[in-house]
């Protein structure tokens, strides 16, 4: 047997570990699904103060067998970072868990609750695709979403109420943290807008706060007529079935939120080229915008955290759509290549940001 050096045998030993963190990581999405599922977040949180492990225990609906077993499964979330854990006063040895604020991003009852955007990413319908990565990677089918499904991801929600609801409350609950930003940092954005149609606006989250907020613009809700099929407009927002490849209704500026990341790059020329139209037939000396909100890649130089982050999502658009998570240089030759002339990103959204695109 070939004897190898101490240094050798340290760097296969951690090369080992990085393989092995790999291999498990999935367990940190099905933990953190499971405990949101459970409840656990909402447990803690109505308790009002740090919950011990036997104050928990009693108060997840789980069967009795298992209650066991919770502390494990808390300590891999209190590592995550989800939870901590405290010592309680006067009390010795007994520990107590509290919130982090990403856990209160996953309360059921948080207006900006992440809840479900997790619940649709991991939902098996979801995530069947990664398992057919390597049949895609062989074959000449679009998505991988296609392989493990026999259908696109559009044509599955059409057809399925329980996805298509995943989705569009996955959506309306990103657009309510994203909203509040847009409302609060980019009012200057909406200045000389008058009329506003949100292109894949789903049920309208988007486009309510920017009508309340704006009361002066006549806001859109511009999506797929099985999409809104049961809702309804009220003063200044409106409720319009179409497809965005055909035809977008005229208005002053066009909203585009999450939705290019959703296609690739011929898909997008047609899209923008659409909105492109709506603004000029909207009015001969008027100059509209096109607003978009989405991932440009690379803005977050040096942090590694949100460049993993990034390209997640790029490998999500990858597997389950046919689009990518653009960067700057991306992002430009799709606005040129649509007949744009100048564009405009402010980073205001963390890994997203929102641009500006001028005809």
């Amino acid at each position: 047997m070939e004897l190898i050096s101490e240094e050798s045998v340290s760097e296969l030993l951690q090369a080992q570990t990085h393989i092995w963190n790999h291999i498990f990581i999935f367990k940190h999405s099905m933990v953190l699904k499971c405990a949101v599922q459970l409840g656990i977040p909402d447990v803690i949180h109505k308790h009002g103060k740090p919950m011990t492990l036997s104050e928990l225990v009693s108060s997840l609906s789980i069967h009795p067998s298992k209650t066991q077993y919770v502390h494990r499964f808390m300590r891999i979330l209190v590592h995550s970072g989800f939870f901590s854990q405290q010592n309680l006063d006067g009390v010795p040895n007994q520990e107590a868990y509290s919130l982090s604020q990403s856990a209160r991003l996953l309360l059921r009852d948080n207006p900006s609750s992440i809840r479900p955007f997790l619940l649709m990413v991991l939902d098996p319908v979801m995530t069947k695709p990664w398992d057919c990565l390597s049949t895609w990677f062989r074959n000449d089918e679009v998505a991988a979403f296609s392989v493990a499904h026999g259908k696109t991801i559009w044509e599955y929600t059409g057809q399925d109420p329980r996805l298509n609801n995943l989705f569009n409350e996955a959506m309306a609950s990103d657009s309510i943290l994203a909203s509040k930003v847009i409302v609060s940092k980019c009012k200057g954005v909406f200045e000389g807008v008058n009329s506003l149609v949100d292109v894949g606006g789903g049920i309208g989250t988007m486009a309510k706060a920017i009508s309340e907020a704006f009361p002066h613009i006549d806001c859109t809700v511009f999506d797929l007529p099985h999409v809104l099929s049961d809702f309804q407009g009220s003063k200044n927002l409106k409720y319009v079935g179409g497809d965005m490849f055909e035809s977008v209704p005229p208005a002053d500026a066009i909203l585009l939120k999450w939705i290019l990341h959703d296609w690739s790059d011929e898909d997008c020329i047609k899209i923008l080229q659409q909105c492109k139209q709506a603004i000029m037939r909207n009015g001969k000396h008027k100059v509209g915008k096109v607003i978009i909100i989405d991932m440009v890649r690379e803005n977050q130089i040096g942090d590694k955290v949100s460049t993993e982050t990034q390209l997640f999502f790029d490998l999500e658009m990858m597997v389950n759509l046919s689009g990518m998570e653009r960067n700057e240089k991306e992002w430009a030759k799709l606005f040129f290549d649509a007949g744009f002339l100048n564009y405009k990103i402010h980073p205001v959204l963390g890994l997203r940001a929102l641009i500006e695109l001028y005809p």
